[in-house]
């Protein structure tokens, strides 16, 4: 009741602090990492592994295979760091054009950590020191069907690997089993998606056939393990501009991560246990 009182009584004085980029670590901390603990801890029963990959202070690029529908995966990412990491880090996540044109959902995304997904906003974080996220398969990642699930997608043109060279900040490849049964998309309704500006509009086993209860998550048990960095401060910071080291770490990346989900998928028991 105490910390409540406190946090009220920061929100009411405004004593705290919004970055420039909208984040607001108090809102963060005190409201929806409550609300997202239980989610990570009871629902989805995460194992993470490998969080001494992920430095304790200065930038780095975290990178991370995307699935489930819903971009949950982003959200128990950054679960997993700040509450598990012994440094406690916030984990900025880069985050696609749509979140930040959806009225509700765009100021609430900058405030916990949400920017937009361009090379300017990612060198600027990393610059500074922070711990970034990207989800490179974008939309067709997390909007893959079920069929497909624990393929990565194309990792775009490498934009992540250009901004890592020239804040010559080390890449962590991050790898994510679990996410992909959460919501299994089955089908897809283009038609109605381009209508209502949507990427995809997803069928799933219980959307919408069970109306606003499709919207709950299947309870798959996950595993998210944090790989060994990729250092990239031995090279010139020109060498983002060159288009051949650009792809061969942008592929090195991507093979990494999906070597390691053929691993983790033949380590786990069951989906849901």
């Amino acid at each position: 009741m105490a910390g409540v009182l406190a946090f009220l009584r920061r929100r009411i004085t405004g004593d705290y602090v919004i970055d420039e980029h909208g984040f607001d670590p108090d809102l963060t901390e005190h409201v929806i990492a409550p609300l997202l603990r239980p989610v990570y801890r009871d629902y989805f029963r995460i194992e993470t592994r490998g969080l001494e990959n992920v430095p304790d202070v200065g930038g780095a690029l975290v990178v991370a295979n995307h699935s489930g529908t819903l971009p949950m995966d982003a959200l128990m990412m950054a679960m997993a760091i700040l509450d598990h990491h012994p440094a406690h880090r916030n984990l900025r996540m880069l985050a696609a054009d749509l979140v930040f044109a959806v009225p509700f959902l765009a100021p609430l995304a900058r405030k916990i950590g949400n920017t937009l997904a361009c090379q300017a906003d990612a060198e600027r974080l990393l610059t500074a020191g922070h711990l970034v996220g990207v989800w490179p398969e974008g939309f067709k990642g997390v909007g893959k069907p079920f069929s497909e699930r624990y393929t990565l997608q194309r990792f775009g043109r490498g934009g992540f690997v250009s901004a890592a060279l020239r804040t010559g900040v080390p890449i962590i490849p991050c790898t994510v089993v679990g996410a992909e049964e959460i919501y299994p998309m089955i089908g897809n309704v283009k038609s109605l998606a381009r209508l209502l500006g949507l990427p995809y509009l997803p069928i799933t086993p219980t959307f919408p056939w069970l109306g606003l209860l499709g919207l709950i998550p299947l309870p798959s048990k996950w595993i998210i393990e944090f790989g060994e960095p990729v250092p990239t401060d031995s090279y010139p910071a020109e060498a983002a501009d060159d288009p051949m080291l650009v792809f061969e770490l942008t592929d090195r990346i991507r093979e990494t991560i999906q070597h390691t989900l053929y691993s983790l998928l033949m380590q786990r028991r069951s989906v849901f246990f």
